[in-house]
């Protein structure tokens, strides 16, 4: 079974490029363009993992992680953190919402985050399988 990954960012080409990436890579691909429809295509399709940008519009990605650490039934998602927002009170607040990583775009590339997505689909602490089991 696929593992299904939503990834929530206003940029529209950003969404593409790293859709098309995820699908090569054997993952189920659901897109959000705002803070708003990705909390509702998280409760649709009940994703193994959430890469989230921060500024967006009628959510940003602060409320929305707020949001899903505050439900039972989301809290358990880990969430990967792809934002602009690189000073250092950013990537703590978004670590202290529960956030299981916090990466900035333009110190990254998209190989990297593909092999971090992997390594937190399948880790034995940090997939949505063991975080539930543990909770």
């Amino acid at each position: 079974m696929k593992a299904k990954i939503l990834f929530v960012d206003d940029d529209n080409f950003l969404r593409k490029v790293y859709k098309s990436e995820l699908n090569d890579q054997g993952y189920e691909v659901f897109l959000a363009a705002d803070g708003e429809e990705g909390l509702a295509m998280v409760r649709k399709v009940d994703p193994d993992l959430i890469i989230l940008d921060m500024i967006m519009p009628k959510k940003n990605g602060f409320e929305v992680l707020t949001e899903l650490q505050s439900d039972p039934n989301t809290k358990n998602i880990p969430v990967v953190i792809l934002s602009n927002l690189g000073q250092e009170d950013d990537i703590k607040k978004g670590l202290d919402l529960g956030a299981v990583d916090y990466l900035v775009k333009d110190d990254i590339s998209l190989t990297t985050i593909v092999s971090k997505i992997n390594q937190y689909l399948h880790s034995k602490t940090q997939s949505k399988e063991a975080r539930n089991n543990n909770h």
